[in-house]
């Protein structure tokens, strides 16, 4: 193409199609980081259960204390950086959102996809190096080593500014679009931005009264647990959006009115505002703070509850089973519930505490995916197909976890202590062993569905895009 014929294409490419095609780039970028968080957890967690067989060692050299490394990654890619990763998709949807398809502001975007990206390699690489020690304190277990602390500090950075980004398109927010299953996405994402801020701020503050001390387990603990907590408000305020999002593909835009969406996102935003204040108000990580913010746990059951009350209220026989999104919405709710329930059993020594947050957190993330079947993957316009692969996915990944937390509780109740393997579980009672063989087995289905998802929308995601989206491109002269 000669030069004359390059300008007039660029003086005839619309500039809503220049503004669709870098939403697409942002998105594809921010999808690619959460799944690609998931594969990268599986691939860690295939690695553990090798570094388990007797003798291994013998046939692969393994890194000095991988088995605890690689579980490190494994959570930090499964919980942190794929729950991070959706947040920072559903930050870029809100912008769009707002400014009727045209979110402002493209660097910073692009600038939080960039570090997420480049943070990937800072905190899986330190696991297969024979240095830095594995500490698995509550909510970002952690490696000391200077990698892996740059990476979560540039992940930190990096959604700051989709944060940021997502602040100043609603500073000049024009009218909405006219999709009323992304209605409340602006302003419950504004919270959700909140949010995260007041977990920055626990954790910079936590960070300048620990200066000096050298890292350790009790370091990373101190570090991390009041802001970890504020994260959990976080998490719960994404699921409100995804349930809402799924509600209204399943049961219509009726299912669940824009008040109850932004009444639960206010008070899980408003519930976090005295956080920052317990450094200032108890003695810095004394049992007194740490109570007082654990106590702030009950505040993330009514807004849940809200919602999903709201939501059964409007269902109506029959069920509308066969529809992917229905399914990941009742599947996550019941998911959800069950881990909520079992959390009011913890005591933090045994089994039943990972059985709460193995539930919870599979809740969550059935809503999360849910969002790529519904939203993610439709805006790039790349839908996963419906078909018996879709629903056995789901209901693979559901079970699975449902049996997995199920067992994990009852092996709790016969005192299987957490955070062991193998012979160091010292399970003896037969209750104990007949609930890690449920973990076991619900654990291998819910892998199995967890594959498939990434299968499927990395396929999605892989699949060259759209004719008219590689003509736009041509005639911008990318």
């Amino acid at each position: 193409m000669d030069r004359t014929a390059t300008v007039t294409a660029h003086a005839h490419v619309p500039e809503t199609a220049v503004a669709d095609a870098a939403f697409r780039r942002e998105l594809w970028g921010w999808s690619a980081v959460a799944v690609g968080s998931l594969a990268i957890a599986g691939v860690f967690a295939f690695l553990l259960a090798l570094s388990r067989i007797p003798g291994i060692e013998t046939v692969f050299p393994w890194p000095l204390g991988f088995f605890h490394k690689g579980l490190v990654i494994h959570v930090v890619f499964s919980f942190v950086v794929w729950f991070l990763a959706v947040f920072g998709a559903l930050l870029l949807v809100a912008a769009k959102e707002a400014t009727g398809g045209r979110p402002r502001f493209a660097g910073l975007g692009k600038a939080a996809v960039a570090g997420m990206v480049l943070a990937l390699p800072l905190l899986f690489v330190p696991a297969l190096l024979d240095r830095g020690e594995p500490t698995l304190n509550n909510y970002v277990p952690v490696i000391i080593d200077p990698l892996y602390y740059a990476g979560l500090a540039l992940m930190g950075v990096s959604m700051a500014l989709a944060v940021l980004r997502l602040l100043l398109n609603l500073r000049k927010r024009t009218a909405p679009t006219k999709d009323p299953t992304l209605d409340p996405m602006p302003s419950a994402m504004a919270a959700a931005g909140l949010v995260f801020t007041v977990a920055l701020i626990c954790f910079a503050v936590a960070y300048a009264l620990l200066a000096g001390e050298e890292p350790s387990h009790g370091f990373n603990e101190d570090l991390f647990w009041g802001g970890g907590h504020i994260l959990q408000f976080l998490n719960t305020l994404l699921l409100v959006v995804a349930w809402s999002v799924l509600a209204h593909h399943a049961l219509g835009p009726s299912a669940l009115g824009r008040g109850i969406v932004f009444l639960a996102a206010g008070l899980l935003a408003l519930s976090v505002l005295p956080a920052p204040f317990f450094y200032l108000l108890f003695e810095p990580f004394s049992a007194e703070q740490a109570d007082a913010f654990t106590n702030l746990q009950y505040a993330l059951a009514p807004p849940t509850v809200l919602v999903a009350g709201a939501i059964a209220l409007h269902l109506s026989r029959p069920l509308p089973w066969r529809e992917p999104a229905f399914l990941y919405l009742a599947l996550s709710v019941t998911v959800f519930a069950v881990g909520g329930v079992l959390g009011l059993f913890v005591d933090g020594a045994d089994t039943r505490t990972p059985a709460h947050y193995h539930g919870v957190i599979a809740g969550v993330t059935l809503a999360f995916m849910g969002l790529f079947h519904v939203t993610f993957l439709p805006l790039l316009e790349r839908s996963l197909k419906r078909g018996k692969l879709l629903f056995a996915q789901i209901y693979l990944f559901a079970g699975g976890q449902l049996a997995a937390c199920i067992g994990l509780f009852l092996a709790g109740g016969f005192g299987a202590p957490r955070k062991t393997a193998g012979d160091a579980q010292g399970l003896e009672e037969m209750g104990a062993i007949v609930g890690m063989a449920l973990n076991g087995i619900g654990a291998l289905f819910a892998v199995v569905g967890g594959i498939l998802f990434i299968w499927m929308a990395a396929s999605a995601l892989l699949k060259p895009p759209p004719k008219k989206n590689r003509s736009t491109a041509e005639a911008q002269g990318l």
